[in-house]
């Protein structure tokens, strides 16, 4: 079926096959408008085949568009592979061609590259422990450099308040270090106390409000021809 350009949805004697170019143009479709459900798809073929819908064509749909994607992740693996792209920091240096490459006798900038930082905090998923419910089971991890598993920030989860704690300024009361800021605190007289005393303006109701996501948002770092670069999505920080 392959070798003909067409999937089966089963293992083992398909009854039904997918084109490779209708699955490659849903991809797509995914990709240019993520709202375009693999339902919708099921739909639209069945038009176009003058059949009625059935349920079991959406699973075997589903089925052969699984397969689909990982046939196409283990190619594109052994293809960076062969190409020496699959180290993790390959992307970093090399996503965009006009930024990172210099040719030969190329006038020096002032900024080398310039970089855009901006997030959103539409992306929101509670908590369960909130609640007392049972946390859904998800195995599905992310196949991409962009990202890093929760296990590997975890290593890093209390370095900032190990450098804020080993400041030199120690007069500050500890309670500073609570607050969702840091900064340098300037050599004041004693008898100026706003920077001791100066707290967040929001109100303490705000400030913990974020602490019931599991998941805040996302910050994404893009260069000026709009590659990404940089992705963070905030696990557990209780801010964004």
């Amino acid at each position: 079926l392959i070798y003909h350009g067409y999937l089966g949805c089963s293992p083992m004697y398909p009854t039904v096959a997918f084109s490779l170019c209708t699955l490659a143009v849903f991809r797509q479709v995914c990709r240019a408008c993520p709202r375009f459900s693999i339902h919708a798809q099921c739909k639209m073929l069945c038009h176009l085949h003058n059949m009625p819908y059935r349920p079991y064509l959406f699973q075997q749909l589903t089925q052969a568009f699984d397969v689909y994607l990982d046939i196409v992740h283990r190619v594109s693996q052994k293809i960076q592979v062969a190409l020496h792209r699959d180290t993790r920091e390959w992307r970093l240096r090399n996503e965009c061609l006009a930024c990172f490459y210099h040719v030969n006798d190329e006038p020096t900038l002032t900024f080398d590259w310039l970089v855009s930082v901006d997030g959103n905090n539409s992306l929101k998923r509670w908590d369960p422990t909130v609640y007392g419910t049972t946390p859904r089971a998800d195995h599905c991890t992310p196949r991409s450099t962009y990202w890093l598993s929760n296990e590997e920030v975890d290593k890093f989860k209390y370095e900032v308040k190990a450098r804020q704690m080993q400041g030199t300024h120690t007069d500050i009361s500890a309670e500073i270090y609570d607050d969702d800021w840091s900064a340098e605190v300037p050599n004041v007289p004693k008898e100026f106390n706003c920077v001791d005393q100066w707290r967040n303006v929001k109100a303490d109701v705000r400030k913990k409000t974020l602490n019931v996501f599991e998941e805040s948002g996302i910050f994404i770092a893009t260069c000026r021809h709009r590659f990404i670069l940089l992705a963070c999505d905030m696990m557990k920080s209780g801010e964004l």
